[in-house]
């Protein structure tokens, strides 16, 4: 340790593992994005466009992020923690040639936040080098995977889309894309995949359509995406979303479309896509997230009006919400909650001297805006509370004379199961607390959640084709089968615990 590393260790005693451990607590009071993917087949710079995609889509995961490119006859990677501007440099991007290339970026929904679980998934088969990018969770990994380490199969991660390779593998069937078909039929649960082999780009979506896979053209290339707005980065056309039940085949610049999966009667897209974790400038269904949201704040202006100075959203979360209920209403919009957008996830922390530095160092609330004011404050959820009650805090030491809550969803009461990194129903406030609980809690003088009946009829188009609410229902639409303790694989924990560099 050098000198100055260690004037500051005497002065902010801190240990890594109690740093870790204060993010974990800032962090636990969020849903979690779950993963983006993304694919090009045909194309001179396929790794940087990947990059460019996957730069795009790092608000869908910030853990780790991989690339993995071919040139037609082997497979190139590279994987580390981190983020995607951080970890992919010029050097690291010259060195994946090849005209075909597929990324992941991660947020751990299933298994270890771990370099070993970085995506995509490479293994060497008899059909040739592949690798996979999973968005989903499968919620019979653990019985598959206590099946193949029953028959002698090993497994180098946690994460459960490695039993999908595993099965791959074993498949009998001779072409790959058939092989694939076959993994993918034993497996339940959320699941939009990208498979590159050493001549095509594979992609399916599970048959109740949980995860979003856009399809797009870009200079003759095909281009796969967890969202649009990775498609406009890069300047690609949107072509069309892969269907649940799909499965598309791209070879030697032509696509096949196939569909080998019965397809759900009914489907079940996630609605806290629209919700919260997709991009606002994003297309989901053929409906732009931005303008859902905004009509979730309309609807909830409408269930929950109140006499107000000004509507102030948590950012960024809130703030199309924010603005919709803004309008509905006739009330003021202002930002007078300020975010600071360069906070990392791990920062040293002072001593306790400071009060709720935590979200202090996310959060500001501007005074001469609030004081003596009567203010709606919106966002998207309340997972635990605990931040909101910082955040109502705030704005009465700033002046606020009263300050409404609202929230543009209803109250989450479960957990999800297919892709989604949220806290057990044990930890959800909505789950143990009445509404009049959950204000008192948060120091609000009135909480207004926005209802089922309005969530639905906000979402009427896409209600149209089905949509998964089991996060606030209760009800889900694929059960969930009895987990095993997957092992966590800690021999190698201390090499792999310091991030790649470029």
């Amino acid at each position: 340790m050098s000198d100055s590393e260690q004037a500051v260790g005497s002065r902010l005693p801190i240990t890594r593992e109690a740093e870790s451990e204060l993010a974990r607590e800032r962090e636990a009071d969020h849903f979690h994005d779950e993963c983006g993917v993304f694919g090009i087949h045909g194309h001179d710079e396929a790794a940087h466009i990947t990059y460019l995609g996957l730069y795009a889509l790092q608000h869908r995961g910030q853990e780790s992020c991989g690339i993995v490119a071919s040139n037609g006859g082997e497979h190139m990677a590279h994987r580390a923690m981190g983020l995607v501007a951080d970890i992919f440099g010029a050097k690291t991007l010259n060195r994946l040639k090849g005209r075909h290339a597929i990324g992941h970026v991660r947020y751990s929904t299933a298994g270890e936040s771990l370099l070993r679980n970085a995506q995509p998934i490479c293994a060497n088969t008899d059909g040739g080098p592949v690798a996979i990018a999973h968005n989903g969770n499968l919620v019979n990994a653990h019985a598959i995977r206590h099946e193949l380490e029953g028959r002698g199969a090993i497994f180098g991660s946690t994460s459960d889309s490695e039993a999908i390779l595993h099965l791959l593998a074993r498949s009998r069937e001779e072409a790959m894309e058939d092989r694939f078909i076959d993994a993918i039929s034993r497996v339940k649960g959320a699941f939009s995949l990208i498979l590159l082999t050493e001549d095509a780009m594979i992609a399916a979506r599970d048959p109740s359509g949980f995860r979003p896979l856009s399809l797009g053209r870009l200079d003759g290339a095909w281009v796969l995406a967890s969202e649009t707005c990775a498609l406009d980065l890069i300047g690609a056309k949107f072509e069309r979303d892969i269907e649940p039940g799909e499965v598309v085949v791209i070879r030697r610049g032509r696509l096949r479309s196939l569909r080998p999966m019965d397809r759900s009667a009914e489907e079940r897209f996630c609605i806290f896509e629209y919700i919260y974790f997709a991009r606002p400038d994003s297309n989901l269904m053929s409906r732009n997230v931005y303008a859902f949201r905004k009509e979730l704040g309309r609807t909830l202006a409408r269930e929950f009006p109140v006499p107000a100075d000004m509507v102030v959203p948590v950012l960024d979360s809130g703030t199309a919400a924010a603005l919709g209920y803004a309008e509905e209403e006739g009330i003021p919009y202002e930002t007078a909650l300020i975010r600071n957008h360069y906070v990392r996830r791990t920062f040293i922390e002072p001593a306790q001297s400071i009060r709720n530095f935590g979200v202090k160092v996310k959060h500001n609330a501007i005074r001469s805006f609030l004081e003596g004011k009567r203010i709606v404050l919106v966002d998207d959820s309340i997972v635990r509370g605990t931040t909101l009650v910082k955040i109502v805090a705030m704005l009465r030491t700033a002046g606020a004379r009263e300050v409404h809550v609202r929230i543009s969803s209803p109250p989450t009461i479960g957990p999800c199961h297919y892709g989604i990194d949220t806290p057990t129903q044990d930890e959800l406030i909505a789950w143990n607390h009445t509404n009049e609980e959950i204000r008192e809690i948060i120091g609000a003088d009135s909480l207004g959640y926005l209802t089922q009946s309005g969530l639905r009829n906000a979402a009427k188009h896409e209600l149209k084709r089905g949509i998964c609410d089991g996060c606030f229902s209760g009800e889900y639409p694929i059960p969930v089968e009895s987990e095993r303790e997957v092992p966590q694989l800690s021999l190698f924990r201390a090499i792999e615990d310091e991030p790649e560099t470029s």
